[in-house]
């Protein structure tokens, strides 16, 4: 394949357009129809990271929107109805929000974490073996239940620390397929209940498939989710039918989704219906130009390499860094302003005073974000 060569500016146009910061999406379901699955994680500094991604790609979108489609607002979801569920990634253990027809490509993940050797995901300890019997039974006798329902198991090594023994068990049985997340209580609680009660059984009983289909799966994944990226050799044998080559100075190359090329010029139909000629007159040209405040594990910015030499700007999520060697701040969100990452927010969300706090900040100077900072407040509900 000849690659197509782009200049930066024009390859960083595109992947804003590619990555629904242009165009949002009408709702929740185009827009993980559109990227594959949306990161999950439950840290709460000023929004959890889905909420943080979908804002900007959803219309209207609040607070706390994807846990409702996930799981029904109140009322426990049936099945039947289910659009979307939580599990992890089949070569890591990253949650997220997949569609139902990914079920199937998670299978053989789901049989190899069952044998090998993990405080977190992998095989069942004997008092495991043995607590599994009394979860299963009495979640299928009452419903979704949470570790807190089983608090005399006594307590359990875990990953992060010491945990109940029925917290690891059930965390495990999520992992190999045999829970899935019902619903969410209060503080981000997990309740857990059969897959039958999850998913519908038309896609319980889809079929698995072969090894090459699955691999083929998880590089379109990966090209859905970030729509131009890297692709190892293996990668890019599974999809050479799918993708264009994308060389741009100074950069390793880029492929990206054939389907997406229109992209570049302006003429396909983004979710939401309208064409992007038309948008621009109507929308997207001045919300190009608006600074926005992005997750630190937005789409746009999540492959490293790519944001350091495609966008000239070196990010790295500190959260898990010690303080002593932050450069940013513990939940710094990236700036971008047109096709310009301008520097940094840290913010922080105080609930108790109804206020957000900026923590720490660079902006590169001519840029202003105070009409951005004051969104993010009155989306959260803050002054």
């Amino acid at each position: 394949m000849t690659p197509l060569p782009l200049d930066p500016l024009t390859a960083r146009r595109f992947m804003r357009r590619a990555v629904l910061l242009d165009a949002p999406a009408p709702d929740i379901a185009t827009a993980l129809a559109h990227h594959g699955y949306i990161q999950i994680d439950p840290i709460n500094v000023t929004g959890r990271m889905h909420d943080l991604i979908l804002r900007n790609r959803v219309r209207d979108y609040r607070e706390g929107d994807l846990l409702r489609h996930l799981h029904g607002d109140g009322s426990l979801l049936p099945a039947a109805r289910r659009t979307a569920f939580e599990h992890h990634l089949p070569t890591e253990h990253t949650l997220v929000a997949l569609t139902p027809d990914a079920w199937p490509y998670l299978l053989a993940a789901m049989r190899r974490r069952m044998h090998v050797s993990s405080a977190w995901s992998g095989r069942l300890s004997p008092k495991q073996k043995e607590l599994t019997v009394r979860l299963l039974a009495e979640i299928a006798a009452r419903g979704p239940l949470s570790s807190k329902d089983f608090a005399d198991t006594g307590r359990s090594r875990h990953v992060w620390g010491r945990a109940t023994l029925a917290k690891a068990t059930l965390q495990k049985l999520f992992f190999h397929g045999r829970l899935l997340i019902a619903r969410r209580g209060e503080n981000n609680r997990r309740y857990y209940d059969l897959p039958a009660n999850v998913l519908p059984a038309k896609i319980l009983s889809l079929p698995e498939p072969a090894k090459k289909e699955t691999a083929r799966w998880e590089a379109l994944l990966k090209l859905r989710q970030r729509r131009l990226t890297p692709l190892k050799r293996t990668e890019l044998a599974l999809v050479a039918d799918l993708v264009q080559p994308i060389a741009i100075e100074g950069c390793p190359t880029l492929y990206c989704l054939r389907s997406d090329l229109p992209l570049l010029e302006g003429g396909t139909r983004p979710p939401g219906g309208l064409a992007l000629r038309a948008l621009e007159k109507t929308g997207p040209e001045a919300r190009f130009h608006l600074p926005i405040l992005l997750a630190p594990l937005d789409p746009l910015i999540y492959n490293r390499p790519v944001t350091r030499t495609l966008w000239n700007f070196d990010y790295n999520w500190e959260v898990y860094v010690p303080p002593a060697k932050r450069k940013r701040g513990y939940y710094a969100l990236p700036i971008l302003a047109g096709t310009e990452l301008v520097g940094h927010l840290d913010p922080k969300a105080d609930r108790e005073r109804k206020k957000l706090r900026i923590v720490s900040r660079s902006v590169r100077r001519g840029h202003q974000v105070t009409d951005a900072v004051r969104a993010l407040a009155g989306w959260l509900g803050l002054k």
